[in-house]
């Protein structure tokens, strides 16, 4: 059984974000403005995604 996924894009910046935002979208793997990576659909992931959702784009998939 394969675990459900999400494709997250960051499209804005980190920088000037507070350190606690920045950790979250470092911890889901995103470096780089536009750069997109596919996550696990867990509590944690959604949480992360959550704390940054005005600097991310989320899809299904």
């Amino acid at each position: 059984m394969s675990a459900k996924q999400v494709k997250v894009t960051l499209k804005k910046s980190i920088h000037g974000q507070l350190a606690n935002i920045a950790q979250s979208v470092r911890g889901l793997g995103l470096r780089k403005r536009h750069q997109t990576v596919s996550v696990g659909d867990t509590p944690e992931n959604r949480g992360l995604i959550r704390k940054a959702r005005h600097l991310l784009s989320v899809s299904e998939g």
